[in-house]
């Protein structure tokens, strides 16, 4: 063992990092703040701040309403539904396995738009007036789940 090579035990000295305790420590006199200047003080401006001139975020203009507590409508087309096998039940889950969606959000509704051909029961959130009329016309019924 030699003078050199001692050191503490592990774990038994923290190293707590203490700034502006002189030169010796190696972040003394000023801290790592440099010469004077507002961000030399204490209550340095925010971020964001640009010296009195008006900031970026209030120049931009500000445009319409973001509703809070809007639902989020996941909308696809009856020609989506083509993937599907005549006579088959089509739900919100079986458009996720397939892979037709890839959320749920707080409703499905069906469109209808597109080319359509099948006898489907399909089970959504919500449908519009051509999607009912077009799978209830093969045959099919569209019911609001």
């Amino acid at each position: 063992m030699e003078l050199s090579n001692l050191r503490p035990a592990a774990g038994s000295k923290k190293n707590r990092f203490r700034k502006g305790r002189g030169h010796g420590s190696g972040n003394g006199k000023t801290a790592g703040k440099g010469h004077k200047g507002q961000k030399a003080r204490s209550g340095a401006p925010r971020p964001g701040f640009e010296g009195g001139q008006m900031p970026l975020y209030r120049r931009i203009p500000k445009r319409g309403f973001t509703k809070p507590n809007a639902k989020e409508v996941v909308a696809i087309n009856v020609s989506a539904l083509e993937r599907f096998e005549d006579g088959d039940t089509v739900t919100v889950q079986s458009l996720l396995d397939r892979r037709i969606i890839r959320k749920t959000g707080d409703c499905v509704k069906i469109l209808g738009d597109g080319d359509f051909t099948k006898k489907l029961t399909v089970k959504a959130g919500a449908f519009s007036a051509s999607a009912k009329e077009r799978i209830e016309a093969l045959g099919g019924t569209a019911e609001v789940v």
